[in-house]
């Protein structure tokens, strides 16, 4: 097998390939990523038996054939060299790495392909289209909302289903939940709700250039996903996502309408001096004002008034400032609401004006 590259376009594929490799010793085959070259291109592989990555990228100079080599060792030997082309040459179990033009030369052992696990490509599935720019969107507005406890594991991805001719995207920990729903100009197939890993979501969200569209299949057990050069899949998490419809209130007494950036930036101030394992903060709302302020403590206290529009008795409610926080970095806009009934129950923000998609904040104990 030969074949000749950029460095810094080969450099890229195979960085992606590392951060989705989990194993790694040198001596297992998981470690490994398969590079194959085929008819001009090459196609390359790696895989951690729960997500997959293929790419294709055009080379030149070309023999087929098909090999594995350490993936760490092969990054950082790609890291080290020049910017210019590179000379790929497998003989005798080794794969031979020379940049044209250069005295550099480097030997990785290589194993044999044949030891390498099988990754499904989705043929003969039911395939639907959607906008990149939806399916990033959908991802951004839910991803940081997944439950890192492992005894929920069935929290531990983000929840995807139809719902008619929509498809809705869901993200809870039991103390938050985000929700978008998109409207799907193709035809969408019938399949059950899915859980996605968060892996395979980042994976997707990192490489996909949010122009065209992207192709998706899926199996009772596994998502196949492809956009541009790029192929993942990804094994599903097992388990009953919970009825999250519950959760969301069906109305709201009142609202609160705020200018994003000033409530962003009190927030930031302010929770300087909250407790940082609680992370509480209060809010408290009156006619024409809104003050975020933390309990008086050892290091001292922080308050700050906004303007917001507001009818209604003045209320005191006790909220993690990081489940405000990471919804305001991707709420689209310049206001916002933060809409609820009862300092006790449920806390929606939504942009000013509504879009598709909303986040759910569970209060806090008062103290």
């Amino acid at each position: 097998m030969k074949f000749t590259s950029e460095r810094n376009v080969l450099l890229k594929e195979i960085s992606i390939a590392q951060e989705i490799i989990s194993v790694k010793n040198a001596m297992s085959i998981l470690s490994n990523v398969l590079l194959e070259v085929n008819e001009g291109f090459l196609t390359i592989k790696a895989t951690d038996l729960k997500v997959a990555f293929e790419t294709r990228i055009p080379v030149s100079n070309t023999t087929a054939g098909v090999t594995t080599v350490f993936c760490e060792k092969l990054l950082g030997i790609l890291r080290s060299l020049p910017d210019r082309e590179i000379e790929f040459d497998v003989r005798e179990g080794k794969l031979f790495i020379r940049p044209v033009g250069t005295s550099i030369d480097f030997q990785l052992k290589s194993i044999p392909s044949d030891k390498f696990p099988e990754i499904r490509d989705g043929e003969n599935l039911n395939w639907f289209q959607l906008a990149q720019a939806d399916v990033l969107e959908m991802i951004g507005q839910t991803i940081f909302s997944v439950s890192d406890d492992e005894t929920r594991y069935y929290m531990n991805g983000v929840f995807l289903e139809r719902k008619g001719d929509n498809i809705a995207m869901v993200a809870t920990d039991g103390r938050r939940l985000s929700y978008i729903e998109k409207a799907v100009s193709s035809t969408l197939p019938e399949f059950p709700g899915i859980i996605i890993p968060p892996k395979a979501l980042g994976l997707i969200k990192k490489l996909a250039s949010g122009q065209g569209t992207m192709a998706i299949a899926i199996t009772e057990k596994q998502l196949f996903v492809q956009f541009d050069n790029q192929k993942i899949s990804s094994n599903l998490i097992e388990g009953q996502f919970p009825n999250y419809s519950r959760v969301i209130p069906e109305s709201q007494s009142f609202s609160i309408g705020l200018k994003k950036d000033a409530f962003q930036e009190a927030l930031k101030r302010v929770s300087l001096l909250a407790e940082q394992k609680a992370k509480r903060i209060y809010i408290t709302v009156s006619d024409g004002n809104l003050m975020v302020n933390t309990e008086e403590s050892e290091m001292g206290m922080a308050k700050e008034e906004i303007p917001c529009e507001y009818q209604g008795p003045q209320t005191t409610m006790a909220l993690n400032f990081v489940f405000l926080m990471d919804p305001l970095r991707v709420l689209a806009g310049d206001r916002i609401t933060l809409e609820f009934t009862d300092p006790k129950k449920a806390m929606t923000l939504r942009t000013d004006p509504r879009k598709d998609y909303f986040h759910i904040v569970m209060p806090m104990q008062m103290d």
